[in-house]
């Protein structure tokens, strides 16, 4: 996988070594020079990870971190001049996870950047096994003896956080949450919709599931038994 990496520093110099490091190693890279900037190259790139700045002519780096967390959970390494202890540890303690003291060494950035990737985006099977359902995430597939269905980007999505929390209940915020952005309300009776239809595709008997379960009052529950 060809990581998409957003750089944001105000210094162009800068900015283009870093970005030359990274195209070396074969990540692919946006560039910001400004909070505002890359607010807009954050939603438009949707990068896998950010380089952020501490000082920035319209802001500041942690400010600006809130408002990217907000949008998209995606690693955030710090790169700054700042070498206090107090900014190092108000950065990590925001839920950065790195922190970088310029100048550094190309070889300490790449090797800090891969950790952190290899830890945030671990290599997981293309498919899975769900009783006599075999599941392929490559092409958001669901197949059940010689028949194959598709799974719409919501039934894909829905599946996919429970089977990330398989064994485990997943509340219907939590569902909703993952599924729509904005304001929760009166998304319940959609998100049985949901549930109901990806039954009929995963499920041998959908009136009478055994593996994507009802907690009621509380969520839904994906059985670990069954499952690889």
């Amino acid at each position: 996988m060809s990581f998409k990496i957003l750089i944001v520093d105000d210094e162009p110099a800068l900015q283009n070594m870093v970005g030359e490091i990274l195209v070396r190693a074969g990540y692919e890279i946006q560039g910001a020079l400004s909070c505002a900037q890359a607010l807009e190259r954050f939603r438009t790139a949707a990068p896998e990870a950010v380089l952020l700045d501490v000082m920035l002519p319209d802001g500041d780096g942690f400010s600006l971190f809130g408002q990217l967390r907000q949008i998209r959970d995606v690693p955030v390494l710090f790169l700054s001049a700042r070498d206090e202890d107090e900014a190092r540890l108000r950065g990590l303690g925001l839920g950065a996870d790195d922190y970088i003291t310029k100048p550094f060494l190309p070889q300490e950035l790449l090797l800090r950047l891969k950790a952190v990737l290899r830890r945030v985006y671990r290599e997981e099977p293309s498919t899975a096994k769900l009783g006599d359902a075999e599941i392929d995430w490559g092409k958001s597939t669901v197949r059940r003896g010689d028949g194959e269905t598709a799974l719409t980007a919501k039934e894909f999505s829905l599946l996919r956080k429970l089977w990330e929390a398989r064994g485990n209940i997943v509340t219907v915020d939590a569902l909703c949450s993952a599924l729509w952005d904005g304001p929760l309300v009166g998304y319940e009776n959609t998100l049985m919709v949901h549930i109901r239809r990806l039954r009929e595709k995963i499920e041998a008997d959908p009136s009478h599931p055994n593996y994507l379960l009802t907690v009621r009052g509380l969520g839904y529950r994906l059985s670990r038994e069954g499952t690889k």
